[in-house]
């Protein structure tokens, strides 16, 4: 769960495109598109994406639904909740596509230029690019952007871009970003994805302020109309400078795209069976097995589809604040990690449907498995002595349960394990025998769907002597306490790219921790991590940086720094039977309502 969503859209989390040969190369590198696998599907005379339908029509509405509220159009600052689908009036210098894991071709930009220390990226901007005024973008309009992020921005960029240290022109259409702290190969590419907005709108107004007046862009859509926590509407630019370009051929298809708020998701699905909108992606497992059955379905105008996702599934768990003294030692946590029985869960709540989450970096190869070998042995043992010794020892599992129900074993190791910590029970409460502090638990969510899943939790922990509750409040005030970590337990999302670096920072460093609205919900603080978070963003190729991350992702682990949940390799969608589709959708992403169109 990130501070705000469109964070995922700006910096496209974690790509690491630079192309490998580059590396090896004694000039600069110049061209149409950077890459990580060293192989650039498009060449430089490319027509359009293969995922796309080159012949799709343009024309008709696409309704989806938000939930909660919003109050706020600017979505680079920390306060206020944007609404959703602002990333639609923007454009990036880079445009990502969606068959190559970590590829990306310009949009914005023209070319291109990295050298081979990878110190700097140069851009050179399109003659004909234009914001939605008519006036050129310009250079000056990209380096107002990183200065106002840096200054201004929500607290992610200073951290994403804290290697940037000079923005200068170069050329009439030419930027320059220059480097520090050494090698860095993925920052070209984060930059690449920055998305750029107009100094002439911006210069005169508080960029760190929120607004309810559509702000200028240069995008495919535009905000047509909105009502504060109600709806909003983006129309599509009828005259879009960038519609023939390869990297938009075949998308952007609807004339308008439409967002209306529910108050929860129980709500707005009822309200997609009612026809109010007409296209979800399902994440309750429970409404996707048993809340579709409806006359529309079983005659086809209605549409329940399995897309498969080819991406790293991250991290959803609960997450433990180490803020807070009574989650400090790394035992209290490993204890309550035997209060959640996945395998009784997963049977009776999710219908079976999904896969234990054991790793950070889940369903890819970055994921630490068995012993540490080879490689990602070297890198962990100059740091024996400072980590667990378990991480040299023994493979990371997690507890695990026959699904009945009984935790008996579990609760009496959770028991043991508190004992150690200094935690006893004494008149069926849970107290430190130092400190005499009471164990208290609030699970802070956002969706009464989440009470049926962490309520048996809660129960278990009650078993224990801890006195735990549960807690839901609106999206307002939840994304406003996760900001100013004021929680003891949440649920979290952390989702990872196939290719992890700078962003790793907002994640789990010590720096972090403190920043208002980073995504370092547990807190951690290890110089270990902070290292091994360099070592990723620095790594020369893919085989380090597999090693690295596999290094980073088994000491997070050996932290119980959260309790995992689960995960599952495919989209889950429920739509109306009006739109059409490419025949082959992107490996990593279903595409709506980029690539589809209206029948």
């Amino acid at each position: 769960m990130s501070t705000h969503a469109l964070l995922r859209f700006i910096t496209c989390i974690g790509l690491l495109c630079i192309q490998t040969s580059i590396g090896f190369a004694q000039t600069n590198y110049k061209g149409h598109a950077l890459s990580l696998h060293g192989d650039i599907k498009y060449d430089a005379n490319f027509k359009h994406f293969d995922y796309v339908n080159p012949n799709a029509p343009k024309g008709g509405e696409a309704k989806m639904a938000g939930l909660g509220t919003f109050d706020n159009l600017n979505p680079f600052i920390l306060k206020g909740v944007p609404a959703i689908g602002l990333g639609l009036i923007y454009n990036t210098l880079l445009a990502a596509s969606l068959d190559e894991p970590g590829t990306e071709y310009g949009d914005l930009a023209e070319s291109v230029e990295i050298p081979p220390d990878f110190s700097w990226v140069a851009f050179t901007l399109r003659a004909n690019a234009r914001w939605h005024d008519g006036k050129p973008v310009t250079v000056e309009d990209v380096i107002f952007t990183m200065e106002a992020l840096k200054a201004k921005g929500h607290p992610f960029y200073r951290s994403y871009y804290a290697n940037v240290t000079t923005v200068e022109k170069t050329g009439p259409r030419t930027v320059k970003f220059s480097f520090s702290g050494g090698e860095n190969r993925e920052l070209p590419l984060i930059l690449g994805q920055l998305a750029i907005v107009p100094k002439h709108y911006w210069e005169n107004r508080n960029f760190d302020e929120t607004t309810a007046k559509p702000p200028l862009g240069s995008g495919p859509y535009k905000i047509e109309s909105l009502e504060i926590g109600r709806y909003i509407t983006y129309s599509r630019v009828a005259d879009y400078w960038g519609e023939d370009l390869p990297v938009h051929v075949g998308q952007n298809n609807f004339d308008v795209i439409r967002y209306d708020y529910y108050r929860d998701a129980t709500v707005a699905v009822e309200a997609l069976k009612a026809g109010e909108y007409e296209f979800r992606a399902e994440n309750s497992s429970k409404d996707w097995a048993t809340a579709y059955e409806v006359p529309a379905l079983k005659d086809g105008r209605l549409i329940k589809e399995l897309v498969a996702d080819k991406n790293g599934s991250g991290m959803q768990a609960f997450w433990f604040n180490t803020r807070r003294s009574k989650f400090s030692d790394p035992k209290v946590r490993q204890a309550l990690n035997y209060t959640f029985d996945f395998a009784w869960t997963n049977t009776n709540l999710f219908f079976g449907q999904y896969t234990r989450t054991t790793s950070f970096f889940s369903n890819s190869d970055l994921s630490a498995t068995g012993m540490p070998q080879g490689q990602e042995l070297d890198i962990l043992t100059p740091y024996r002595g400072r980590v667990p010794e378990e991480v040299f020892t023994s493979p990371f599992k997690l507890p695990e349960t026959d699904g009945s129900g009984n935790l008996r074993e579990n609760l009496r190791a959770a028991r043991t394990l508190l004992a150690q910590a200094g935690w006893e029970v004494k008149d069926q409460k849970l107290v430190h025998n130092q400190t005499g502090e009471v164990m208290t638990i609030e699970f802070l969510l956002d969706s009464p769907n989440f009470e049926r899943i962490a309520g048996p939790l809660v129960q278990n922990m009650k078993r224990l002597g801890i006195a735990a509750t549960l807690r839901t409040v609106d999206r307002a005030q939840y994304q406003n306490r996760l900001d100013t970590f004021d929680f003891d337990m949440t649920v979290g999302w952390i989702r990872q790219s196939l290719s992890p670096g700078n962003e790793q920072r907002d994640f789990w460093s010590a720096k972090e921790a403190d920043t208002k609205g980073s995504r370092n919900l547990a807190g951690i603080k290890d110089p270990v991590v902070d290292e091994l978070i360099d070592k990723v963003i620095s790594a020369p190729d893919r085989k380090t940086l597999v090693a690295t991350t596999q290094a980073l992702d088994r000491v997070l682990l050996w932290g119980h720094y959260v309790i995992p949940q689960w995960h599952m390799q495919a989209h889950r969608l429920v739509y109306w039977n009006k739109f059409g589709k490419p025949a082959n959708l992107p490996p990593y992403q279903h595409g709506f309502p980029t690539i589809w169109w209206q029948k």
